[in-house]
This record gives C-alpha cells, structure tokens and sequence, in this order.
C-alpha cells in the first residue's frame, strides 16, 4: 500500500470508535494503523493509504460518528517522519537539542508534528497520543538549536492558532539523564 497520507478521528464514544474504525476500513483501501481507547473516555482511530482513499475513509467515518466527533484530519504528503515517530518501537539516536509540543488533543498534534519535521531540518523522536495524559498528546524532536527552534514554533502556532496548545519547550543542551527519560 502507498501510504502517504493519514487520516484520524477523535471520538467521544469507544462505541462509536469501533463502528467509526470498521466503517472507514470498509470505505476505501487503507490501512489501520492505531484503533484503541484513549484517556477520558474518548476513542481514536488513525488509518494510512492513498490521499484520496484516506480521504474518503474519514469522510465516511465521520458521517457514522452519530454526534461523538470530536475531531477529524487528513494530512496528505505527511512526512515520513511522522509515520515513523507514530510507530516507533526503537528511538533514534539523539543528540543536541531537545524540542517538545504538547496539545490538548491529538488531531492538533499530529498536524502540528508534521508541520515542524517539514519546516526545519530535525528528527522527530517521539509522537505518542493520549495514553495515560489525559487525553493530551505530545511529541519530541531533536537536531541543533536552530532547527529545533524553528521547528518547535511551526509546531506551536499551528497548535496555538486551534487553541490547544499546553506547552511547548526547547531545551538546547539536554542533560543525559533527560534524553534517557525520552527514549
């Protein structure tokens, strides 16, 4: 399957999540990538494939929602970066600066992840999405000061400009301790 392009609901019900996550499946040729219960009781589900298949899955899926969406995205040319940080099982190697970007959903992170690994030349480490936060979601990166920062602010504004931005920090020299925290 040519993944290059995500497609993600947020819903409100876990039993609209599982109707949502088999609805989309059955719309179009993608594939599942996360399906599963988040923090506050809310659901999400994240698929992959073809721009215009992803598109018409998430289409779908938010018409079956049945008043329980929260949030929904399509991120076509996502970087391939961030399908990497989404599925990461092993961290990359890191050095330099750290950069952190927290939003209050996950929607907002995911575009706002995509948008700093293209505005700025760093490596993402990390997006994990709503387990155990409180429904929040986060991502790390890492390269030189610059790039982190620069990046790190494309992340922030997206976030800002939808009002879920929590925080977000750069830390230019990292202690040791703070990276294996990480990673």
């Amino acid at each position: 399957m040519n993944e290059k392009s995500i497609g993600l609901i947020e819903l409100s019900s876990i039993a609209s999540g599982f109707q949502v996550a088999d609805t989309m499946l059955k719309a179009g040729d993608v594939r599942l990538l996360l399906s599963r219960s988040i923090c506050s009781g809310k659901y999400m589900v994240l698929i992959g494939g073809d721009t215009s298949s992803v598109e018409a899955a998430v289409a779908a899926g938010s018409q079956a929602a049945n008043g329980c969406l929260i949030d929904s995205l399509v991120i076509s040319s996502l970087h391939p970066d961030v399908f990497a940080a989404l599925g990461r099982s092993q961290p990359p190697p890191v050095s330099g600066a750290l950069g952190v970007i927290e939003s209050f959903n996950v929607a907002t992170l995911v575009k706002a992840a995509d948008a700093a690994v293209k505005s700025a030349n760093v490596t993402l480490i990390e997006i994990r999405l709503a387990m155990a936060m409180g429904g929040k979601a986060f991502c790390t990166m890492t390269g030189d000061v610059a790039s982190v920062e620069a990046a790190v602010m494309a992340g922030r504004r997206l976030i800002a400009e939808a009002g879920m931005l929590v925080n977000a920090v750069v830390i230019p020299r990292p202690h040791p301790d703070v990276y294996r925290e990480v990673i």
